[in-house]
């Protein structure tokens, strides 16, 4: 079985939101690593100096490849990572190994199943 890393840096109230709904596409679960800082292209709101940075979470979703699209389509619609600027990003990256998945295999094997 191969899987693809999605990688997700999201605002933080929309964590419980992506992840549920990467849940319901296929995802087995995530690690999320809170307050991850970040810069675009534009720069931060500063109020007296300081800058206003919205807390940001990041999110790592191991997903079989054939269920890794879909779910990476989802992440992008409930963040409104197109219509929202500064809402964050996500992407994939292929992994060639991993290890400690044997009980998730069994499950995303019947996922698969149903959805292919």
């Amino acid at each position: 079985m191969h899987f693809k890393l999605l990688i997700a840096f999201v605002n933080d109230e929309k964590t419980d939101v992506v992840i549920d709904a990467a849940k319901e596409a296929g995802a087995t679960g995530a690690t999320i690593i809170s307050n991850a800082r970040g810069e675009g292209i534009k720069e931060a709101t500063t109020f007296f100096g300081l800058q206003l940075d919205t807390a940001r979470d990041m999110i790592l979703l191991l997903v079989e490849k054939h269920l890794s699209r879909e779910v990476l389509e989802v992440i992008e619609s409930v963040a409104e990572f197109d219509t929202s600027s500064g809402a964050g990003i996500a992407f994939q990256i292929d992994v060639e190994d991993a290890v400690g998945v044997t009980k998730q295999i069994e499950v995303i094997s019947e996922v698969i199943e149903e959805k292919l």
